[in-house]
C-alpha cells in the first residue's frame, strides 16, 4: 500500500490530460505506477476520448486505487483539462505529465529526495530527454545546466537562464499551495504551456533544479497535435501578448525582459518556418502578425541576436515578408541540391513500367475498381478474400481484381479477376482503383493518390512484436528498413482490428495517420457462419476418420533459424497419443514444403495440411489447436475449443523476437489453456486429460473475452458497408460474447484419463 502523510495527503498528483493516445496511454500509466517511490495519485482527465482511452483508465483504477480518473461529457481542450485535474489534485506537489510520455524510472524517487534537501521549493525544473520511434534518445539541452545549479535555491530573477530551459510544463513540479494560492490556470489554446511556465518562473520565490532525467518526452511521428497544420497555430500572438501584459504590470521584472523577447520572436520564427504546422497560404500573414509583435514589444536596448538566428531576426525586422521568403527559398534550394548530390537512383530496368505508369497515374480514378491483395500477393486469402466475397453479394457494382505473383496463378479460383504483379495491367489497375486492400503493404514505387482509399486489414492479432517495437530485436528487424515501412504504412487510410489490443498495438507502433475501425477479421466471420454439417463435410474432406480427436498443429516463423527445425517429435508425439487421435500439422508458409513432414504423411502418421489453401477450414475440422506464438491462436479462440500452448523455446523466443505478453504465465487473458515447454509435457496434457479441463476452460474463457471481441460473423459486412455503401445498410449490431454462437466442434471421442494411464501401465 503506497506511503502517505499522516494527512492523508500525497507526495505527488501527476495531473495526465488525456485524448486519443490509446496507443501509448499504457505505457504512460504503468511507467508511473511501476515508480520505487509509490507516494502519488494520478488525477486522468479523459478529455471526451473518441478512442478507448476512457476504458483503459478505468481499467486501471479497477485494479490501482491510485489511479483517479475524471470523464468529461465534451472536449475542452488540454488547457482546461489540465485545470480540472490541478482542481482534483491532493498531493503536495503537481506533475502535468502528457499522456504520450513517459517517467523514467527512478523518477518520483529522485524528485522526493530532492525536494527534501531543498526544501520544498516552489517549483522543482527537471532534466527529460526525447525519445524517437527509431529507439534514438537525445539529451535536453538543458542538462548541463539542471546539474550546474546543484541544491542551490533561487529566483528566475537570480538566474535568468533558466527561463530559456524548454517552456514546457511537464518538465516542472508545482509546489500545489504556490500553484492555487496564485490562481494560475491555463488559457484557451495551444501554446499554453509558454504562458504558464514563464508566468509561474517568474512568480516563484524558490525555484530548485533536478538533474537526473524525470520525463521521457515521446517524438511522435504522426499524430502530436501540435504538428497538424491550421490557423489554430495563430494562437501564439495572443499567448505571448498575454505574458507581456504580465511583464508590463510588473516593472520589477524588467532585467528578463530583453530575453524574453528574444525567446518570443524566436518561437514565432521556429513556428513559421515548420511546414507542418503554417501551410504555405497563411505564411504572409503569419509573418506579418510576427512583425507587428516585434515591433510593439521590442525593447529599447535590444540587441539582435549573432550568427544566422540573426539574419533571421534582421529579416523579420524588415517587415518584408518577400524578403523572408527569398531567404528560406535559397536555405531550401541549397538543402535540396545537397540531398541530390548524394543520392544515387537506379532507373535501369524500370524507365518503361514508371512511364506507363505515370501516365495512368493522369488518368480518372475508377470509383467502382477495387484492388485486392494477400500475403505479398500469394493468392486469394485471409481478410481481404472474405471482403471481396462479401463485396460480390452485397456491392456487385464495384468490380475487384486480384494481384498475384506468377508462381501463384494457378491457385486463383476460376470467376475471379487477376492481374500479375508488374504486368502492363497491374500499373493500370493500381494507379486507378478508387479501394486498396490488403493485409500487408503494397511496394514502395505504389503512388497512391489522394481519391484513393487503402484499407490495411493486418493478418493477425500481434503476439509478438511487431513495427517499429522490431527494432529492439536484431533477429526480426534484419535487414529491414523501417523508415520505408513506415513510409508504407503512411499510405493506409484504415487499419482494421478485431480487439482493443490490436487498435492500441497498431497505433503505437505504425504512427502515422490512419484511422482505426473496430470491425472484427472478415476471414473470422466463418467460425460463426459454418454449421455441423460444414464440419462435417470439410472433416470428410480431409480425410478425418468420424470420432477420431482431430488436433491441428501450427508453429510459427523463428526469426533467430534458417529454415523449418520441428519442434517436436511428431512421429513419437502420434505414437503416445494413440489411435483416437490424428494429427494435422501445418508448418509457416514462410518455409515451404518440408520433405521430413511429408514422409511421415506417406506413412500414414499424420495429415501434412501445410499447403491447403483455406486455414479457416483447417481450423473447423479440429478439436484442439496446438501453436506457440502464431496469431492463429486469437482466431481459433472464436470458435471455443481447446488451445495448447507448445513452447520449448520460451525464453530465446522471448529475447530474440519479443512479445507483448506472457503466453506462459497462466494469467487469464493471457495464456489461452494447456500449456507445455517439453515434449514430455505435452504428451502428458493429452494423457492427463488437462488440454479439455475445466482449467483451461477458464483460461480460455478469460482470453476470449480479451481477444474475441468485434468478432460476430458480420465483419466482412460491416466494412463493405463502411467502404462501398454510399447508403449504408443495417448491420446487426455486435451482441455479447456469451451470445455470439460458434461452430459446433466435431463430435469425438475422448479418452478417459485413467483409461490411458491404467492401459500404460498394463503396457
Amino acid at each position: 500500500m503506497p506511503v502517505t502523510h499522516r494527512n492523508g495527503m500525497r507526495k505527488f498528483t501527476l495531473v495526465i490530460p488525456v485524448y486519443k493516445v490509446q496507443g501509448y496511454l499504457r505505457a504512460c500509466l504503468d511507467s508511473i505506477l511501476s515508480q520505487s517511490f509509490d507516494n502519488f495519485e494520478i488525477v486522468a482527465v479523459n478529455d471526451h476520448s473518441p478512442d478507448s482511452c476512457g476504458r483503459i483508465l478505468d481499467e486501471y483504477a479497477g485494479l490501482d486505487e491510485r489511479v483517479v480518473p475524471v470523464h468529461l461529457d465534451e472536449n475542452q481542450g488540454i488547457g482546461k483539462a489540465r485545470d480540472i485535474g490541478a482542481l482534483r489534485a491532493r498531493g503536495e506537489y503537481i506533475l502535468f505529465l502528457d499522456s504520450d510520455d513517459t517517467l523514467a524510472d527512478g523518477a518520483l524517487q529522485a524528485m522526493a529526495e530532492r525536494l527534501a534537501i531543498t526544501g520544498n521549493p516552489d517549483i522543482l525544473l527537471l532534466n527529460h530527454v526525447r525519445t524517437y520511434w527509431d529507439d534514438r534518445v537525445q539529451a535536453a539541452a538543458a542538462t548541463h545546466m539542471l546539474e550546474s545549479v546543484g541544491t542551490t535555491v533561487f529566483t528566475a530573477l537570480e538566474r535568468p537562464e533558466v527561463l530559456t530551459m524548454f517552456a514546457v510544463v511537464w518538465n516542472r513540479a508545482y509546489r500545489r499551495d504556490f500553484y492555487n494560492d496564485n490562481g494560475f490556470v491555463f488559457t484557451d489554446g495551444i501554446y499554453e504551456d509558454a504562458l504558464m511556465v514563464y508566468k509561474t518562473m517568474l512568480t516563484a520565490e524558490r525555484i530548485a533544479a533536478l538533474g537526473h532525467v524525470c520525463v521521457e518526452y515521446r517524438q511522435r511521428r504522426r499524430g502530436n497535435s501540435m504538428g497538424t497544420p491550421g490557423r489554430k497555430h495563430f494562437g501564439i500572438f495572443e499567448q505571448y501578448a498575454r505574458l507581456f501584459e504580465f511583464l508590463d504590470a510588473n516593472p520589477h521584472l524588467a532585467k528578463v525582459r530583453n530575453l524574453l523577447f528574444e525567446r518570443m520572436i524566436s518561437h514565432f520564427l521556429f513556428t513559421l518556418a515548420r511546414e507542418d504546422r503554417i501551410v504555405p497560404s497563411d505564411r504572409s500573414a503569419f509573418f506579418r502578425l510576427s512583425f507587428q509583435q516585434y515591433k510593439r514589444y521590442r525593447p529599447s536596448d535590444f540587441t539582435t541576436p549573432q550568427g544566422s538566428q540573426g539574419i533571421r531576426f534582421q529579416t523579420l525586422e524588415r517587415g518584408s515578408y518577400t524578403a523572408y521568403a527569398g531567404m528560406s527559398f535559397a536555405i531550401d534550394k541549397r538543402r535540396q541540391l545537397l540531398r541530390r548530390a548524394t543520392k544515387v537512383r537506379n532507373r535501369i530496368g524500370r524507365a518503361i513500367y514508371n512511364r506507363l505508369y505515370q501516365l495512368h497515374l493522369r488518368r480518372p480514378i475508377d470509383e467502382n475498381l477495387a484492388v485486392y491483395s494477400a500475403y505479398w500477393n500469394r493468392g486469394v486469402a485471409c481478410n481481404p478474400a472474405a471482403i471481396y466475397h462479401k463485396a460480390k453479394q452485397l456491392a456487385p457494382n464495384v468490380h475487384g481484381v486480384w494481384i498475384v505473383r506468377k508462381e501463384s496463378v494457378d491457385t486463383v479460383p476460376d470467376g475471379i479477376d487477376f492481374v500479375v504483379a508488374n504486368s502492363p495491367r497491374y500499373w493500370k489497375v493500381m494507379a486507378r482503383a478508387k479501394y486498396l486492400i490488403n493485409n500487408v503493404n503494397f511496394p514502395n514505387n505504389f503512388a497512391k493518390r489522394p481519391e484513393q482509399i487503402h484499407l490495411q486489414t493486418h493478418h493477425g492479432t500481434p503476439l509478438k512484436q511487431m513495427g517499429i517495437d522490431q527494432q529492439r530485436f536484431p533477429a526480426a528487424g534484419k535487414g529491414m528498413s523501417f523508415h520505408k515501412m513506415l513510409e508504407r504504412a503512411d499510405k493506409w487510410d484504415l487499419s482494421l482490428t478485431s480487439n482493443q489490443h490490436s487498435t492500441e498495438i497498431w497505433e503505437r507502433v505504425y504512427p502515422c495517420a490512419f484511422e482505426a475501425i473496430e470491425y472484427g477479421y472478415p476471414r473470422n466471420d466463418v467460425y460463426f457462419r459454418s454449421t455441423a454439417q460444414d464440419v462435417s463435410r470439410i472433416r470428410r474432406e480431409l480425410g478425418i476418420e468420424e470420432g477420431k480427436i482431430a488436433v491441428l498443429y501450427c508453429p510459427t516463423v523463428r526469426d533467430y533459424q534458417k529454415g523449418y527445425v520441428p519442434r517436436i517429435d511428431l512421429e513419437r508425439f502420434c505414437r503416445e497419443l494413440g489411435p483416437d487421435y490424428v494429427l494435422l500439422v501445418r508448418t509457416h508458409y514462410f518455409y515451404g514444403n518440408d520433405p521430413r513432414v511429408a514422409a511421415l504423411q506417406e506413412r500414414g502418421l499424420i495429415k501434412d495440411v501445410s499447403t491447403y489453401p483455406v486455414v479457416e477450414d483447417l481450423c473447423l475440422a479440429a478439436n484442439a489447436l496446438i501453436t506457440d506464438y502464431s496469431s492463429i491462436m486469437f482466431d481459433y479462440a472464436c470458435l471455443d475449443r481447446p488451445i495448447i500452448t507448445y513452447a520449448d523455446d520460451w525464453e530465446v523466443y522471448r529475447k530474440a523476437r519479443g512479445v507483448y505478453f506472457d503466453v506462459l504465465s497462466q494469467i487469464p487473458g493471457e495464456t489461452p489453456g494447456a500449456t507445455a515447454t517439453t515434449e514430455e509435457e505435452l504428451i502428458d496434457v493429452f494423457r492427463s486429460g488437462l488440454w479439455n479441463g475445466p482449467a483451461a476452460a477458464e483460461l480460455r474463457a478469460a482470453f476470449r473475452r480479451r481477444f474475441v471481441q468485434y468478432d460476430d460473423g458480420n465483419s466482412a459486412e460491416r466494412i463493405v458497408n463502411h467502404l462501398f455503401l454510399a447508403e449504408k445498410a443495417e448491420v446487426p449490431p455486435l451482441p455479447p460474447l456469451e451470445e455470439r454462437t460458434p461452430a459446433p466442434a466435431p463430435t469425438a471421442h475422448v479418452p478417459d484419463p485413467a483409461l490411458a494411464d491404467s492401459a500404460l501401465a498394463g503396457a
